[in-house]
């Protein structure tokens, strides 16, 4: 396949994340990288110790494919990164930006100790099993880290690295006297690479852990087949949500949409809430949120005047606007990637068209579309997790950010990356719950149990165990460049809408 082929392809891959549901539609080939080597427990993860150097379980460096020049972020390389906020920031306003670079690698103490600060269940019994040694319990995290966008999906590996490295840290008995090992697997944004990732995690991990994989219904027969826990960042595909064993820290179902978005521009934009305009890039998962959505805001007293599928080829956004202001639009959403919202908030501007709201989900919370500069001035954001601007208020967001930038200093953090750490929160409470009982299956058990999971209030209710789409969410706009609340600070739940 030729590189054009592969960029073209890759621009095909409209980022969304709707109906509560992220769905990440890429189409592009996977590269020849392996599988990361496993790294040892005590503060070492993912290729990376907490003090900067890169171990292996043996001690020594550990490295990628000799052939393809080693994975990014485990060779001593930094992978793909953004750059980080000022030394005890939260980002200011460049949005999506890290805390600094400090954080404190002492015990925080109840809820927000590693392991959630409830008593320890007895131990009696533990049996060792498939990824648990008499030393080391090893989780494992499949993201897409190679292929045609280099650390596409790095946040969430990232995320998850943190989260052991704090375990590890603050917590050197571990689990029944086990520390956490983490096994990175690159899925290598291709279905092919999902399945081989899951086919080995099967035999040499205990669950898998934050993943997030844009193809993930390659590995969910795998997983099911061998009763692997898989905690997901997020189900991407309908396949990997009818996964047995498989849950996302954040809860969704394709065909369900929260109704705290359409109520919020009801309640707001009444007027502007009947004359409403849908456009969404036309590729996967992104059409078919865009129509669902629709339906959904229809059902719930929305009118929509104007639907426009807009093909990833098609750079000239003009035409749409046009039509948008001929039939007198007042509220606009967009399902897309980052950039591609920022184009047409540029489009509008150009034609000076200025509808009463202009709707994103949460994947334009980047510093990406914040370079929009003042086009995309007023654009809102519904969103179901603690922006990370407000991490002075709120204590888990402060510990994402903070051990993010000691495993990997300058790394920005993500939506992917909230969620993953979510994950890697819940496999611990869950472990240590359990204790002396913990398998595989007692912990599928458990988590099909779990239905108002917050990670210690670092995002809104997810109905994790009946997998059912979050209703809780809030909204943040671009004031001055900068991401400030709207409507308040506390989520809205008002229930969900499923569209048969």
């Amino acid at each position: 396949m030729s590189a054009r082929r592969s960029l073209r392809d890759v621009r095909r891959a409209a980022t969304a994340v709707a109906a509560g549901s992220l769905c990440l539609v890429l189409a592009a080939c996977g590269s020849n990288l392996d599988p990361n080597d496993v790294v040892g427990a005590g503060g070492t993860l993912g290729g990376t110790a907490v003090d900067g150097s890169v171990v292996g379980d043996d001690g020594t460096v550990a490295g990628g494919d000799p052939g393809a020049g080693g994975v990014p972020g485990t060779d001593g390389s930094s992978g793909s990164s953004g750059s980080s906020g000022s030394s005890g920031s939260s980002g200011g306003s460049s949005g999506g930006s890290s805390g600094g670079s400090g954080g404190s690698t002492t015990d925080p103490g109840g809820e927000s100790s590693a392991d959630g600060g409830g008593k320890a269940a007895s131990c009696d019994g533990f049996k060792n099993g498939p990824g648990i040694t008499d030393s080391t319990i090893t989780i494992g995290n499949a993201a897409d880290i190679s292929g045609p966008v280099p650390g596409l999906f790095e946040a969430a590996q990232d995320a998850t690295k943190a989260y052991v490295a704090f375990y590890n840290k603050t917590n050197p008995d571990g689990i029944c006297g086990r520390s956490l090992a983490l096994k990175n697997y690159d899925s290598r944004t291709d279905s092919g690479g999902n399945q081989q990732a899951y086919a080995d995690a099967c035999s040499n991990t205990f669950a898998m852990i934050g993943s997030m994989s844009a193809f993930d219904s390659g590995g969910a027969a795998e997983a099911e087949k061998c009763g692997l826990p898989d905690i997901r960042s997020a189900a991407v595909t309908g396949t990997r949500g009818a996964c047995d064993t498989c849950f996302g820290a954040q809860s969704t179902v394709a065909t369900q949409f929260q109704n705290a978005v359409p109520d919020y521009v009801l309640k707001n934009f009444k007027a502007a809430s009947q004359k409403a305009a849908m456009l969404y890039i036309n590729a996967g998962a992104a059409s078919e949120n865009g129509k669902l959505q629709l339906r959904a805001m229809t059902q719930r007293g929305m009118k929509f005047v104007y639907e426009q599928a807009i093909e990833v080829s098609d750079f000239n956004y003009a035409p749409y606007v046009q039509q948008m202001k001929d039939r007198d639009v007042g509220y606009v959403q967009f399902i897309g990637a980052a950039s591609q919202a920022a184009k047409l908030a540029q489009a509008m501007q150009q034609q000076n068209f200025e509808p009463d709201v202009y709707m994103l989900d949460p994947t334009a919370y980047t510093r990406e579309f914040l370079q929009g500069g003042d086009a995309v001035e007023g654009a809102t954001v519904f969103t179901n997790f603690v922006p990370f601007e407000e991490a002075g208020s709120n204590p888990e967001t402060q510990l994402y950010l903070s051990w993010l930038q000691q495993v990997k200093p300058g790394a920005e953090p993500t939506f992917f990356g909230v969620f993953a750490w979510s994950a890697a929160r819940l496999f611990v409470e869950q472990s240590v719950g359990l204790g002396g009982r913990l398998d595989r299956a007692s912990l599928v058990d458990s988590l099909r149990k779990v239905n108002a999971w917050t990670a210690n209030d670092l995002h809104s209710r997810q109905v994790v165990g009946p997998k059912q789409t979050g209703e809780c969410w809030r909204f943040i706009q671009v004031k001055g460049g900068s991401w400030v609340p709207v409507g308040g600070s506390k989520y809205t739940c008002n229930g969900i809408t499923t569209v048969r």
